[in-house]
């Protein structure tokens, strides 16, 4: 009977984990993109922004692929994610507070079920960010119910087994307990979990505090199964903060194995100098302080540790689409972020192969901007699935605005893919003397658009020049085509050669104001709802 308690108490506190993180991380919106983005420019503030996110959202995972997000959309740098991935490591040590102090020092359980009634209220009653926190305190609640639950199965586990008959403190019996301690959060799918399990029966008397030492460097390193697991058929980004995290977790075991006995005294020392000397909170503290150590050691050579990282998993795959990973996904801001840094990619190819084309170039180059096409098309159409699998949240207007914005330049995109193509029609425009002010200006607002498009992700886009070469190309399509009708009608120009004329006006015509939109919705901050433009032919 005891073991369906333990197996209900795991339940309810990984259900619990589980609302409260999403609720927190619905709540939040696009904080956290917008923390990584903004803190993470050196170490320190790279992992205390690890730490913060994930000790808030109680989601290793959540932090974790956001980061990885960020390096594919070219945000932030691999040494800087490095940098996150230590201080999310130090930031799941906080659950085993919440469980020590909270769980069986205040006795918050009381409380528990008045938490899951508010937040079940609030969730069905209430609206946006409301209806997010309720999600999150009826989690909250579920966890404390969990832990309640757990202690009740390792009391009655206490009962019938004794620390003694469990691996001794030799070298094998606590490697053993490193084993079990792995295969815990292995089978749970969640360290927290496994460390909230292994609190409640030290707090019971089930083991005592060496094993349950043992236990916790097990679960700690146990989170390096789920990395590798993940990291399979992973983007380079995946393999790189999946060989990131189990190189650290792996060190930190061992060095928290070898110094065990010094790192518990110094725990029981640091705890009595705050609190009673409760078994539960010196085990928090032992976890916390061994991820300290860790985050010591490898901070001063972060830079060393990246670099050996990006040797062993060097980029691979096609460089249009490297950014889209389908394990971001889930996070709708992320995944937006990198198909934006696709697109703006992608725009910087075909705009290079127009900006050729318009200057007159050979067969082979005609070949291979031909295959660069090919490329971007293919990039277009990955764009365009990823970010179906990418389902923004209700209510986040300004994550919604990005992903539409998104979508409007990769269309407009596709139309510069399909008049660059258009071979005859780029030859006349560049060799009919009537177009040739309207083919250079073209050519200039090309070279423009490219400088910035080849820029740093937060260059100003070129909006306003864009718009303007749109509209005088626009007037200047409306007065030649007037003029080479009344040639036409006056019998200077063949009606044929007027048609091949003509439709080249309106090539250039239609290239400038596709360079000009995509620009415009690829700016650093997205236009809050369509211009009328694009009402019109362009979409």
């Amino acid at each position: 009977m005891f073991l369906a308690t333990i197996l209900g108490g795991v339940g309810l506190f990984l259900l619990g984990m589980t609302l409260m993180s999403d609720g927190l991380k619905a709540a939040a919106g696009d904080a956290l993109r917008r923390i990584l983005s903004r803190f993470t420019g050196g170490r320190f503030s790279a992992v205390a922004s690890g730490a913060a996110l994930t000790a808030l959202v109680q989601s290793s995972s959540a932090t974790t692929l956001a980061t990885i997000g960020f390096v594919s959309a070219g945000l932030i740098t691999f040494q800087q994610s490095v940098g996150v991935i230590l201080g999310v490591n130090l930031g799941t040590t906080s659950t085993g507070w919440i469980v020590s102090v909270l769980g069986f020092r205040v006795q918050i359980a009381a409380y528990a079920l008045p938490l899951v009634g508010v937040g079940a209220l609030m969730k069905l009653l209430g609206r946006g960010r409301v209806s997010s926190l309720g999600t999150a305190i009826a989690g909250f609640g579920l966890i404390f119910i969990g832990i309640d639950v757990l202690q009740t199965g390792m009391e009655g586990l206490a009962e019938r087994i004794d620390p003694a008959s469990l691996p001794d403190a030799t070298l094998v019996g606590r490697l053993l307990l490193v084993l079990i301690g792995v295969v815990m959060t292995v089978a749970m799918q969640s360290s927290s979990a496994a460390v909230a399990t292994t609190l409640a029966a030290l707090h019971t008397g089930a083991i005592n505090i060496e094993q349950g030492a043992a236990l916790v460097i097990g679960q700690n390193v146990g989170t390096t199964v789920k990395a590798m697991l993940v990291s399979i058929g992973g983007s380079t980004a995946v393999k790189r903060t999946a060989i990131a995290h189990i190189l650290f977790n792996l060190v930190t075991g061992a060095v928290a194995f070898i110094g065990m006995p010094l790192f518990l005294w110094l725990s029981h020392e640091g705890v009595d100098l705050v609190a009673d000397d409760q078994p539960t909170m010196v085990l928090a503290a032992f976890h916390t302080l061994f991820n300290v150590l860790g985050v010591a050691i490898f901070l001063p050579w972060l830079d060393r540790f990246s670099r050996m990282v990006m040797r062993i998993a060097p980029e691979r795959g096609p460089q249009l689409t490297r950014y889209l990973d389908r394990a971001i996904a889930s996070v709708p801001e992320v995944a937006v972020e990198a198909a934006r840094r696709t697109v703006t990619d992608t725009a910087a190819v075909v705009v290079g192969v127009m900006a050729r084309r318009l200057a007159g170039v050979g067969t082979e180059e005609q070949r291979h901007g031909t295959i660069e096409l090919d490329r971007a098309d293919e990039a277009l159409r990955e764009v365009r699935s990823f970010l179906g699998e990418a389902r923004v949240a209700p209510g986040s207007e300004q994550e919604h605005r990005r992903h539409v914005s998104t979508l409007h330049a990769a269309d407009h995109l596709q139309r510069l893919i399909e008049a660059a193509r258009e071979t005859k029609r780029v030859r006349v425009a560049r060799t009919d003397p009537a177009l040739a002010e309207m083919v250079k200006e073209l050519a200039d607002g090309a070279a423009e658009a490219l400088r910035w498009l080849r820029a740093e992700p937060d260059a100003a886009a070129p909006v306003s020049e864009m718009k303007s070469l749109s509209e005088r190309i626009a007037e200047h399509r409306k007065s030649e085509r007037a003029m080479t009708l009344e040639r036409t009608g006056s019998g200077a120009i063949e009606p044929d050669a007027a048609m091949k004329l003509l439709e080249a006006m309106r090539w250039v015509d239609r290239v400038a104001y596709h360079m000009w939109r995509a620009a415009f919705h690829l700016q650093a901050s997205p236009p809050e709802e369509p211009s009328p433009s694009d009402a019109g032919e362009a979409g």
